[in-house]
């Protein structure tokens, strides 16, 4: 069983914190320039609690895309978090329901990367309860603290904030592509297919982000099984020989 606790969980998540704050500052400034009140920009940070989610929502908002959409897109997007809490599972310390189903919620990429990455045995609810309880305010106080700053910015560097989600965006993909084939090739295929409808006009902006990742996802998935079929044939066939 792992010795740590909340005190060693809440120092653990200091470093999430901080990483945090420029991410969420900078989610505040945006969300103020697309028109979100401070209170819709605190409760979407308190309710989600998902960055990369979050930013998404901005630009569905902005095109003034349907609620639903932007909720079954936000689901799509955190639909790893299905993997993660399950691995993280086997991980933690066997407790009540309600408690998993609480610290469950505050799994993003980077608490699950170190709660996970603990050392041996069993996690502590109170040390993933400590790692997950400063990171989440964190992302919450930075979130409302920007939109107050961008308040007080002059209107014309409001709208050019408008920008630095795309260069957001940008930044998240840039570090999964290196190296990486298969995210290259979903990447490329999604910006493929949501182009063919953005020209064609036959789906809504919702509806067209949603269906590219999901096609993209299964059609990169196919293609990798089938390459893998073919070198293991391949394989058999020169042993055989």
């Amino acid at each position: 069983m792992q010795r740590e606790g909340l005190a060693a969980g809440l120092k653990a998540g200091l470093t999430i914190a901080i990483g945090y704050f420029p991410v969420a500052l900078t989610f505040g400034l945006l969300a103020k320039t697309t028109g979100l009140s401070l209170t819709e920009t605190v409760a979407m940070s308190i309710f989600v609690f998902a960055g990369a989610a979050q930013y998404i929502s901005l630009s569905l908002i902005a095109a003034k895309v349907d609620p639903v959409l932007i909720v079954l897109n936000t689901f799509i997007v955190n639909i790893r978090h299905f993997l993660m809490t399950a691995s993280l599972n086997e991980k933690m310390q066997p407790d009540a329901r309600w408690k998993k189903a609480v610290y469950a919620f505050g799994i993003t990429d980077e608490t699950f990367s170190v709660i996970s990455t603990t050392g041996e045995g069993r996690v502590r609810t109170s040390y993933a309860a400590g790692v997950i309880v400063l990171s989440y305010a964190s992302w919450v106080i930075f979130s409302g603290i920007g939109h107050v700053i961008g308040a007080n910015l002059p209107l014309f560097l409001q709208a050019a904030m408008s920008i630095a989600l795309y260069a957001m965006f940008v930044a998240l993909l840039i570090p999964s592509l290196k190296g990486n084939r298969k995210v290259v090739l979903l990447a490329l295929t999604a910006a493929a297919i949501n182009g063919f409808f953005f020209w064609t006009e036959l789906l809504s902006t919702g509806w067209a982000i949603m269906v590219s990742t999901l096609a993209s996802a299964v059609i990169v998935e196919v293609l990798y099984a089938r390459r893998g079929n073919v070198l293991r044939r391949a394989v058999e066939r020169k042993e055989g020989a």
